[in-house]
């Protein structure tokens, strides 16, 4: 193409213009002599570096162009006062974190945790209508308070009669005395009569050898001597029975003294009456056993109440706090170390101590334990229950199963 075509112009924005004319040339142009796009821009004039200009309306896109406006450098020269803003939260995060991790190592916390305590089961320990409620729902009772009361009219009746057999126990018991006394009498009669037939015994033998020796010598009559062996016979037969009168009558104190031992024993049983009676009658009134609250009340007068039969629960107001830490918070908590306890109903913090661990997690004791030795094992981390007393009773109610978050210092 010539230089002096005509028909090719350059513009000042660096196009190259065609006119008419040149299209039809180039319309009716072989095609390997069409040039292309490549060669169209070759053609235009480049401006040179120092003779370009910066757009007014786009400034940036100049500044971009320029060495070393990318990247940190870049922005920093873009946003001065952003970035140093950004690296000063950067270093106050990380010094927080290092704060927080040197501070958070002196302590042991878990929101696993609960109020917790041994609440009293009231029952009655015998049966029979109630006849009186005397408390009612979340009421606060003393050791001793009257709960409720069973009808005692059955009661008292056993009670009497225990009585009236302990009365008749005894009248027996004291005619038993009475009798071993006269039977004493008896045998000691016995005595003086063996004493007294003893006595005739003698005399009759020494007068039947008298007149033994008589006849012999014939200055006796033979019957004299008869009467005198005959008379020894009775007098020894008198013995022999004074003898056997005394030793029943011996025999006759072992029987009373049998008898004794059993109106005896009669009478502690009556007495041991008497007292399951005083006792029953006694527990016709069901009292606190411990200072709390009333929860749980299912008594109503009218209602039977039946041994074991729970009418109403008893929540002590010395309370604590079990605390389920994980078994790798356990290192360095002892016995003694001091809690705050953050009660959630309350918002509060109570100060408290550590009282005890448990001698082992809370699956070991549980209704069906984990059996590690079979099937695939997997390891789980366990919770250990941890027992946290407060150092004085706190001035709220705090109730069982209420969240707390105790923090335990184990590092001073």
């Amino acid at each position: 193409m010539s230089s002096a075509d005509p028909t090719d112009v350059v513009s000042p924005k660096g196009a190259l213009s065609k006119s008419p004319r040149s299209k039809t040339r180039l319309g009716n142009a072989p095609a390997a002599a069409i040039p292309d796009d490549a060669d169209v821009q070759a053609e235009k004039p480049q401006p040179r570096p120092e003779e370009r200009k910066t757009d007014p309306k786009n400034p940036e896109a100049d500044q971009a162009e320029e060495p070393g406006s990318k990247g940190i450098v870049g922005a920093f020269r873009k946003h001065p006062i952003a970035m140093i803003v950004c690296f000063g939260l950067i270093a106050i995060g990380v010094i927080a974190g290092i704060v927080w991790y040197l501070h958070a190592r002196h302590y042991e916390s878990t929101d696993d945790a609960f109020i917790d305590s041994r609440p009293v089961l009231v029952s009655p320990e015998v049966s029979g209508s109630i006849i009186s409620v005397n408390v009612t729902d979340n009421q606060i009772v003393k050791k001793g308070d009257l709960l409720a009361t069973i009808d005692t009219r059955n009661y008292k009746a056993a009670l009497e009669q225990a009585n009236g057999l302990i009365a008749q126990n005894e009248a027996t018991a004291k005619n038993i005395d009475a009798q071993i006394t006269a039977q004493k009498a008896t045998i000691e009669q016995a005595s003086q009569q063996v004493t007294e037939a003893q006595a005739a015994l003698k005399f009759s033998t020494d007068e039947n050898n008298r007149y033994q020796d008589l006849v012999q010598k014939g200055a006796g009559t033979l019957q004299r001597a008869q009467q005198a062996s005959s008379d020894l016979k009775s007098k020894q037969a008198a013995l022999d029975a004074a003898t056997a009168a005394k030793l029943v009558a011996e025999r006759q104190i072992d029987v009373l003294n049998a008898q004794k031992i059993g109106a005896t024993a009669q009478l502690e049983q009556a007495k041991a009456q008497r007292d399951r009676a005083v006792a029953d009658l006694q527990r016709t009134e069901l009292r606190a056993s411990v200072d709390g609250r009333v929860a749980k009340l299912t008594a109503a007068v009218g209602a039977l109440a039946a041994p074991g039969q729970s009418i109403m629960v008893i929540v002590p107001l010395d309370v604590w706090v079990t605390a389920n830490f994980k078994e790798s918070q356990l290192a360095k908590m002892r016995v003694g170390q001091p809690v705050d306890i953050e009660v959630d109903a309350f918002s509060r913090t109570f100060p408290g101590h550590v009282d005890s661990v448990q001698a082992g997690s809370g699956t070991a004791f549980s209704l069906l334990p984990a059996e590690n030795a079979t099937g695939n094992y997997v390891k789980v981390v366990q919770r250990v229950p941890v027992k946290i007393t407060f150092d004085q009773r706190p001035d709220v109610e705090l109730g069982l199963g209420m969240s707390v978050v105790p923090t335990v210092t184990v590092r001073p």
